[in-house]
């Protein structure tokens, strides 16, 4: 099931569709020269807005979950992509450690997903076992899901410089938990063991105006490859470092990057002959839950917004802010809003999914309660168009596309934790 795309405006996209599959080895050269230079996140997710005048990514996350809403015909592809992964790093690896959220150990979609990593690595040729860093779990404990299978959850062992457990030495660690509340001293220090992805990658230190600039840097890259604007595949965005809602200090900073950035988008839809009202997304710099979003169409109404939150003691963002262009969905599935969300492991798009929800807006989150998930294979995303058949008619093209964009995103990643790496020696 493909959802159709409502749009008014055809142009930009369907020349943008036509030139990428046009590209085609050309883009997939300048990836795999970019790639020489650069290491891949170890897995990502990169959730997506087609505007129908603008592609874009809004969202990029390094510790994904929901494997478990790809299908079974994409497991294939992440189990090869996952051998990749794994021989690049520890050819000889034969243990792996994987570290979920000790918060969602009762969440049955989250196990789900988690099920499905263990069954990718374990096809992998891995021997894949759980530990968990909830202190509260002193023995192996076995959890249930829905299918009437389980997961065994097993209490950390820490011996000097190595992580494993009980009778279980693993050369390699891999984090399916996003760090928020901080970096545990269990996990630091490490040196005798490769950690993916590694810490900096966690919220308790990234930050997306940092992954925005990179991806910023990467659109430009692509689009002179292409010869192309390079706003139809980049969101704008600005930061601000001091917000306090109780305090209510900051707020201006958040009002004028609004009024600014609202102005450029004017001007962008004004060059294409947009009939839309631009808005902007102001968010916690930190953070992948994407809770606490707020929609501004006005700059002014932010004041309004930010009286409301100290009202209810309940800030809507935290205390940095990103303010992001916002980009509409114009994609429905049974006259539900929809976005899509592609999945990479190492360098390799493995599928992906689409997000809908009836009770959204074009313009608001679809992370949220009351989301369904539409499974979709990319294993056709290369083929060329139809005789006859327009650029971006069909969905294969599309989903190239989506893969194209989900690997610019991700390349992004790989730049900015180049670039943020503590560790990392500077050669003047």
């Amino acid at each position: 099931m493909v959802p159709h795309l409502i749009t008014a405006l055809s142009g930009p996209i369907n020349e943008l569709e036509a030139r990428v599959l046009e590209s085609m080895p050309a883009i997939e050269r300048w990836f795999r020269l970019e790639w020489m230079e650069h290491t891949p996140p170890f897995y990502t997710s990169v959730d997506l807005r087609n505007a129908g005048f603008k592609l874009a990514p809004v969202a990029t996350n390094l510790f994904p979950g929901g494997f478990n809403n790809l299908t079974p015909e994409m497991l294939p592809l992440a189990v090869q992509a996952a051998m990749a992964a794994i021989e690049k790093i520890c050819p000889e690896a034969k243990n792996l450690l994987l570290i979920p959220e000790e918060a969602q150990s009762r969440n049955t979609f989250y196990l789900s997903s988690l099920q499905c990593l263990v069954r990718v690595f374990t096809q992998a040729g891995l021997n894949v076992r759980l530990g968990t860093l909830d202190a509260a779990i002193k023995k192996p404990t076995q959890l249930s899901l829905p299918d009437g299978s389980t997961l065994t959850l097993e209490p950390l062992v820490r011996a000097r410089g190595r992580l494993g457990l009980k009778d279980f030495d693993p050369c390699t660690i891999l984090l399916n938990n996003h760090l928020a509340p901080g970096v545990p001293e269990v996990l630091q220090g490490l040196h005798q063991q490769y950690l993916l992805p590694p810490l900096h990658a966690s919220w308790a230190t990234r930050r997306k105006s940092r992954h925005f600039q990179s991806y910023e840097e990467v659109a430009k890259k692509f689009a002179k490859l292409l010869g192309m604007d390079p706003w139809l595949i980049n969101p704008m965005f600005a930061q601000c470092g001091q917000v306090d809602f109780a305090e209510a200090s900051g707020l201006e900073c958040v009002q004028g990057h609004a009024d600014a950035l609202l102005t450029k988008i004017r001007r962008k839809y004004k060059e294409y002959g947009i009939n839309e009202k631009p808005f902007v997304v102001v968010k916690a710099d930190n953070g992948g839950d994407g809770q606490g979003l707020v929609t501004l169409r006005d700059a002014k109404e932010f004041e309004e917004i930010a009286r409301r939150a100290r009202l209810d003691g309940l800030p809507p963002v935290g205390r940095e802010v990103i303010i992001q262009e916002g980009v509409p969905t114009s994609e429905r599935m049974n006259d539900a809003v929809a976005e899509p969300v592609v999945y990479m492991i190492d360098r390799y798009v493995v599928g992906g999914f689409y997000r809908v929800h009836a009770e959204r807006g074009t313009d608001e989150n679809l992370n949220a309660p009351g989301s369904r998930f539409v499974p979709l294979a990319f294993a056709e995303s290369n083929q060329l168009p139809r005789a006859g058949v327009k650029p971006g008619a069909s969905a294969p093209n599309r989903f190239y596309m989506y893969g194209v964009i989900g690997r610019l995103a991700m390349l992004a990643a790989a730049y900015e934790l180049e670039a943020t790496d503590p560790e990392a020696e500077i050669y003047e």
